[in-house]
Protein backbone atom coordinates (compact mmCIF):
# COMPACT_ATOMS: atom_id res chain seq x y z
CA UNK A 1 0.00 0.00 0.00
CA UNK A 2 2.67 2.60 0.81
CA UNK A 3 4.53 1.51 -2.73
CA UNK A 4 1.67 2.47 -4.11
CA UNK A 5 1.09 5.92 -2.46
CA UNK A 6 4.84 6.16 -3.70
CA UNK A 7 3.97 6.19 -6.88
CA UNK A 8 1.26 7.93 -7.24
CA UNK A 9 3.00 10.98 -5.40
CA UNK A 10 5.92 10.68 -7.62
CA UNK A 11 4.00 11.05 -10.75
CA UNK A 12 1.79 14.13 -9.03
CA UNK A 13 5.39 15.32 -8.76
CA UNK A 14 6.55 14.41 -12.73
CA UNK A 15 2.70 15.85 -13.89
CA UNK A 16 3.19 18.97 -12.42
CA UNK A 17 6.96 19.85 -13.45
CA UNK A 18 5.88 18.88 -16.89
CA UNK A 19 2.96 21.21 -16.83
CA UNK A 20 5.52 24.46 -15.47
CA UNK A 21 8.12 23.74 -18.55
CA UNK A 22 5.11 23.79 -20.62
CA UNK A 23 3.71 26.75 -19.14
CA UNK A 24 6.83 28.31 -19.17
CA UNK A 25 7.40 27.62 -22.96
CA UNK A 26 4.08 28.98 -23.80
CA UNK A 27 4.25 32.26 -22.23
CA UNK A 28 8.08 32.67 -23.97
CA UNK A 29 6.22 32.13 -27.36
CA UNK A 30 4.61 35.42 -27.71
CA UNK A 31 7.92 37.81 -26.21
CA UNK A 32 9.84 35.84 -29.27
CA UNK A 33 7.12 36.27 -31.53
CA UNK A 34 6.63 40.21 -30.33
CA UNK A 35 10.46 40.13 -30.96
CA UNK A 36 10.51 38.85 -34.50
CA UNK A 37 8.00 41.28 -35.89
CA UNK A 38 9.67 44.16 -34.15
CA UNK A 39 12.86 43.07 -36.13
CA UNK A 40 10.72 42.86 -39.51
CA UNK A 41 9.31 46.63 -38.39
CA UNK A 42 12.43 48.27 -37.67
CA UNK A 43 14.20 46.35 -40.86
CA UNK A 44 10.72 47.27 -42.94
CA UNK A 45 12.09 51.10 -43.59
CA UNK A 46 15.85 49.86 -44.45
CA UNK A 47 14.58 47.78 -47.16
CA UNK A 48 11.84 50.59 -48.65
CA UNK A 49 14.99 52.68 -48.60
CA UNK A 50 17.09 50.11 -50.64
CA UNK A 51 14.26 50.02 -53.00
CA UNK A 52 14.14 53.52 -52.93
CA UNK A 53 17.77 54.12 -54.20
CA UNK A 54 17.60 51.45 -56.23
CA UNK A 55 14.80 52.94 -58.83
CA UNK A 56 16.16 56.63 -57.70
CA UNK A 57 19.24 58.30 -58.24
CA UNK A 58 21.62 61.36 -57.61
CA UNK A 59 21.06 62.28 -61.21
CA UNK A 60 16.96 63.13 -59.88
CA UNK A 61 18.50 65.29 -57.44
CA UNK A 62 17.90 68.84 -57.84
CA UNK A 63 20.65 71.00 -56.43
CA UNK A 64 19.51 74.46 -55.38
CA UNK A 65 22.56 76.03 -54.71
CA UNK A 66 23.37 75.68 -58.65
CA UNK A 67 22.42 78.61 -60.77
CA UNK A 68 24.78 77.78 -63.98
CA UNK A 69 23.57 74.20 -65.19
CA UNK A 70 19.84 74.06 -66.03
CA UNK A 71 19.16 70.35 -66.42
CA UNK A 72 16.11 68.73 -68.24
CA UNK A 73 15.59 65.46 -66.60
CA UNK A 74 14.21 62.33 -67.57
CA UNK A 75 13.46 58.98 -66.44
CA UNK A 76 12.43 55.65 -68.04
CA UNK A 77 11.78 52.53 -65.63
CA UNK A 78 10.13 49.27 -66.30
CA UNK A 79 8.74 46.99 -63.86
CA UNK A 80 6.45 44.19 -62.14
CA UNK A 81 4.42 44.61 -59.39
CA UNK A 82 1.72 42.92 -57.72
CA UNK A 83 -1.62 44.61 -59.19
CA UNK A 84 -1.47 46.36 -62.76
CA UNK A 85 -4.60 48.37 -62.24
CA UNK A 86 -4.10 48.85 -58.12
CA UNK A 87 -0.39 50.31 -58.92
CA UNK A 88 -1.43 52.73 -61.71
CA UNK A 89 -4.09 54.22 -59.57
CA UNK A 90 -1.75 54.34 -56.61
CA UNK A 91 1.36 55.78 -59.12
CA UNK A 92 -1.48 58.63 -60.48
CA UNK A 93 -2.59 59.42 -56.79
CA UNK A 94 1.15 60.11 -56.29
CA UNK A 95 1.93 62.28 -59.47
CA UNK A 96 -1.21 64.58 -58.59
CA UNK A 97 0.29 64.60 -54.55
CA UNK A 98 3.76 65.62 -56.14
CA UNK A 99 1.70 68.64 -58.09
CA UNK A 100 2.36 67.02 -61.87
CA UNK A 101 0.27 65.57 -63.66
CA UNK A 102 -0.23 62.39 -66.35
CA UNK A 103 -0.09 62.65 -69.50
CA UNK A 104 -0.23 59.53 -71.36
CA UNK A 105 -1.84 56.44 -69.87
CA UNK A 106 -2.47 52.78 -71.56
CA UNK A 107 -3.63 49.83 -70.02
CA UNK A 108 -4.10 46.85 -71.64
CA UNK A 109 -4.27 42.67 -71.61
CA UNK A 110 -2.02 41.38 -74.20
CA UNK A 111 -3.08 37.88 -74.55
CA UNK A 112 0.12 35.35 -74.57
CA UNK A 113 -1.99 31.91 -75.28
CA UNK A 114 -5.74 30.88 -75.88
CA UNK A 115 -6.25 26.89 -75.92
CA UNK A 116 -9.65 25.09 -76.16
CA UNK A 117 -10.80 21.64 -74.60
CA UNK A 118 -13.68 19.75 -75.16
CA UNK A 119 -15.77 18.87 -71.64
CA UNK A 120 -19.07 17.37 -73.23
CA UNK A 121 -20.58 17.27 -76.76
CA UNK A 122 -21.62 21.13 -76.64
CA UNK A 123 -19.39 22.43 -74.48
CA UNK A 124 -15.55 23.87 -74.10
CA UNK A 125 -13.47 25.03 -71.53
CA UNK A 126 -11.52 28.05 -73.03
CA UNK A 127 -8.21 28.81 -71.06
CA UNK A 128 -6.84 32.19 -71.43
CA UNK A 129 -3.23 33.32 -70.22
CA UNK A 130 -2.71 37.03 -70.49
CA UNK A 131 -0.40 39.73 -69.22
CA UNK A 132 -2.06 42.68 -67.50
CA UNK A 133 0.30 45.95 -68.83
CA UNK A 134 0.41 49.64 -68.73
CA UNK A 135 2.09 52.24 -70.47
CA UNK A 136 2.44 56.01 -68.39
CA UNK A 137 3.98 58.78 -69.40
CA UNK A 138 4.00 61.66 -66.33
CA UNK A 139 5.48 64.83 -65.42
CA UNK A 140 6.40 66.26 -62.03
CA UNK A 141 8.25 68.86 -60.76
CA UNK A 142 12.04 68.45 -61.24
CA UNK A 143 12.35 69.71 -57.77
CA UNK A 144 10.19 66.59 -56.81
CA UNK A 145 11.29 64.11 -58.96
CA UNK A 146 13.19 62.17 -56.74
CA UNK A 147 10.78 62.29 -54.25
CA UNK A 148 7.99 60.60 -56.76
CA UNK A 149 10.76 57.88 -57.42
CA UNK A 150 11.25 57.23 -53.82
CA UNK A 151 7.04 56.54 -53.44
CA UNK A 152 6.69 55.12 -56.89
CA UNK A 153 9.43 52.40 -55.58
CA UNK A 154 7.47 50.82 -52.82
CA UNK A 155 5.27 49.10 -55.60
CA UNK A 156 8.37 47.21 -56.85
CA UNK A 157 7.99 43.90 -57.39
CA UNK A 158 10.98 43.13 -59.54
CA UNK A 159 12.60 45.51 -61.36
CA UNK A 160 13.37 44.88 -65.38
CA UNK A 161 14.97 48.50 -66.10
CA UNK A 162 15.18 52.08 -64.96
CA UNK A 163 17.01 54.60 -67.40
CA UNK A 164 17.50 58.59 -65.56
CA UNK A 165 18.94 61.25 -67.09
CA UNK A 166 19.47 64.61 -66.83
CA UNK A 167 20.89 66.87 -69.90
CA UNK A 168 22.13 69.95 -69.44
CA UNK A 169 20.69 73.08 -71.09
CA UNK A 170 21.98 75.87 -69.22
CA UNK A 171 24.41 77.22 -71.59
CA UNK A 172 22.55 76.83 -74.62
CA UNK A 173 19.77 78.77 -73.16
CA UNK A 174 22.80 81.95 -72.00
CA UNK A 175 23.67 81.61 -75.66
CA UNK A 176 19.72 82.15 -76.72
CA UNK A 177 19.59 85.27 -75.05
CA UNK A 178 22.60 86.28 -76.06
CA UNK A 179 21.78 85.96 -79.84
CA UNK A 180 18.27 87.39 -79.05
CA UNK A 181 20.01 91.04 -77.52
CA UNK A 182 22.34 90.48 -80.42
CA UNK A 183 19.51 90.76 -82.70
CA UNK A 184 17.70 93.10 -81.29
CA UNK A 185 20.61 95.51 -81.50
CA UNK A 186 20.65 94.36 -84.84
CA UNK A 187 17.16 95.53 -85.46
CA UNK A 188 17.28 98.33 -83.66
CA UNK A 189 19.81 100.23 -86.33
CA UNK A 190 18.00 98.42 -89.04
CA UNK A 191 14.87 100.07 -88.10
CA UNK A 192 16.89 103.72 -87.53
CA UNK A 193 18.40 103.69 -90.85
CA UNK A 194 15.30 103.10 -92.77
CA UNK A 195 13.65 106.11 -91.04
CA UNK A 196 16.78 108.04 -92.18
CA UNK A 197 16.93 106.81 -95.79
CA UNK A 198 12.90 106.14 -96.36
CA UNK A 199 12.52 108.10 -99.43
CA UNK A 200 13.58 105.17 -101.34
CA UNK A 201 11.47 102.42 -101.64
CA UNK A 202 13.71 99.77 -102.70
CA UNK A 203 15.66 100.28 -99.57
CA UNK A 204 12.75 100.73 -97.37
CA UNK A 205 11.38 97.45 -98.61
CA UNK A 206 14.57 95.38 -98.34
CA UNK A 207 15.23 96.97 -94.71
CA UNK A 208 11.37 95.67 -93.99
CA UNK A 209 12.31 92.20 -95.12
CA UNK A 210 15.80 92.36 -93.01
CA UNK A 211 13.36 93.66 -90.23
CA UNK A 212 10.81 90.81 -90.57
CA UNK A 213 13.21 88.13 -90.79
CA UNK A 214 15.50 88.44 -87.73
CA UNK A 215 11.84 89.41 -85.58
CA UNK A 216 10.73 85.85 -86.85
CA UNK A 217 14.16 84.60 -85.89
CA UNK A 218 13.89 85.98 -82.31
CA UNK A 219 10.53 84.86 -81.52
CA UNK A 220 11.41 81.04 -82.44
CA UNK A 221 14.17 81.47 -80.28
CA UNK A 222 11.78 82.74 -77.92
CA UNK A 223 9.71 79.98 -77.96
CA UNK A 224 12.33 77.39 -78.39
CA UNK A 225 13.30 78.42 -74.89
CA UNK A 226 10.28 78.27 -73.25
CA UNK A 227 9.83 74.80 -73.98
CA UNK A 228 13.33 73.57 -73.11
CA UNK A 229 12.08 75.73 -69.71
CA UNK A 230 9.16 73.75 -69.28
CA UNK A 231 10.93 70.87 -69.65
CA UNK A 232 13.75 71.76 -67.07
CA UNK A 233 11.06 72.81 -64.61
CA UNK A 234 8.82 69.66 -65.34
CA UNK A 235 10.63 66.18 -65.68
CA UNK A 236 9.62 63.35 -67.98
CA UNK A 237 8.74 60.03 -66.14
CA UNK A 238 7.90 57.26 -68.74
CA UNK A 239 6.48 53.98 -66.78
CA UNK A 240 5.47 50.47 -68.70
CA UNK A 241 4.62 48.47 -65.55
CA UNK A 242 3.37 44.48 -65.90
CA UNK A 243 2.00 41.70 -63.44
CA UNK A 244 2.59 38.30 -63.31
CA UNK A 245 0.47 36.45 -66.33
CA UNK A 246 -3.09 35.30 -65.48
CA UNK A 247 -5.04 32.79 -66.49
CA UNK A 248 -8.97 33.00 -67.03
CA UNK A 249 -10.67 29.83 -67.83
CA UNK A 250 -14.46 29.78 -68.82
CA UNK A 251 -17.19 27.30 -70.79
CA UNK A 252 -18.29 28.34 -73.85
CA UNK A 253 -20.21 26.74 -76.55
CA UNK A 254 -18.43 24.04 -78.94
CA UNK A 255 -19.17 24.60 -82.48
CA UNK A 256 -21.01 21.62 -83.95
CA UNK A 257 -19.18 19.12 -86.38
CA UNK A 258 -20.50 19.58 -90.25
CA UNK A 259 -21.20 16.03 -89.76
CA UNK A 260 -24.15 16.44 -87.82
CA UNK A 261 -26.04 18.59 -90.52
CA UNK A 262 -25.08 15.74 -93.30
CA UNK A 263 -28.58 14.74 -94.95
CA UNK A 264 -29.35 10.16 -93.83
CA UNK A 265 -28.68 7.67 -96.74
CA UNK A 266 -32.12 7.39 -98.06
CA UNK A 267 -32.07 11.35 -98.87
CA UNK A 268 -28.59 11.19 -100.24
CA UNK A 269 -29.51 8.18 -102.17
CA UNK A 270 -33.18 10.25 -103.61
CA UNK A 271 -31.30 13.13 -104.21
CA UNK A 272 -28.45 10.76 -106.30
CA UNK A 273 -31.66 9.57 -108.45
CA UNK A 274 -32.68 13.15 -109.57
CA UNK A 275 -29.40 14.18 -110.51
CA UNK A 276 -29.23 11.79 -112.29
CA UNK A 277 -32.27 11.77 -114.15
CA UNK A 278 -31.55 15.24 -115.07
CA UNK A 279 -28.39 14.55 -116.57
CA UNK A 280 -30.20 11.80 -118.37
CA UNK A 281 -32.26 14.49 -119.74
CA UNK A 282 -29.77 17.06 -120.58
CA UNK A 283 -27.75 14.35 -123.01
CA UNK A 284 -31.53 13.34 -124.61
CA UNK A 285 -31.80 16.95 -125.22
CA UNK A 286 -28.37 17.10 -126.68
CA UNK A 287 -28.64 14.60 -129.04
CA UNK A 288 -32.30 15.86 -130.31
CA UNK A 289 -30.17 19.15 -131.17
CA UNK A 290 -27.24 17.16 -132.86
CA UNK A 291 -30.19 15.80 -135.53
CA UNK A 292 -29.00 17.51 -138.37
CA UNK A 293 -25.38 16.25 -137.31
CA UNK A 294 -26.98 12.44 -137.08
CA UNK A 295 -28.86 13.03 -140.20
CA UNK A 296 -25.75 13.69 -142.23
CA UNK A 297 -23.53 10.85 -140.67
CA UNK A 298 -26.41 8.60 -141.82
CA UNK A 299 -27.07 9.22 -145.35
CA UNK A 300 -23.21 9.59 -145.76
CA UNK A 301 -22.97 5.96 -144.93
CA UNK A 302 -26.05 5.26 -146.81
CA UNK A 303 -23.57 6.36 -149.96
CA UNK A 304 -20.46 4.78 -148.79
CA UNK A 305 -22.13 1.23 -148.68
CA UNK A 306 -23.88 1.74 -151.53
CA UNK A 307 -21.60 3.00 -153.74
CA UNK A 308 -18.08 2.55 -152.62
CA UNK A 309 -18.18 -0.65 -150.35
CA UNK A 310 -19.26 -3.08 -153.20
CA UNK A 311 -19.11 -7.22 -151.91
CA UNK A 312 -16.91 -8.93 -153.50
CA UNK A 313 -17.58 -12.18 -155.77
CA UNK A 314 -17.53 -15.52 -154.32
CA UNK A 315 -15.17 -17.54 -156.14
CA UNK A 316 -16.32 -21.09 -157.12
CA UNK A 317 -14.55 -23.79 -155.38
Amino acid sequence: MKNVKSLTATAIMIFTVACGHRNEAFDQKPDSYLEKEKTEMENKPALDSIASSFISSTAAKVNGKDSLHKFIRAADIRFRVKNVVNSTYSIEDIVVREGGFVTFTELSSQVDNVSTVAVDPDTSLETTHYTVVNTMSLRVPNTRLDTTLKQIAKLVDFMDHRTIKADDVGFKLMLDELNQKRWRKNEQRIITDIDKRGKKLDESINGEENVLGKQQFIDETKVNDLSLMEQVNFSTITLAIYQRPSVKKERVASEKSIDAYEPGLGSRMLTAFNSGWKVLKMMLVGLVQLWWFILFCSAGWIVCRKYFLRTKPKMNA
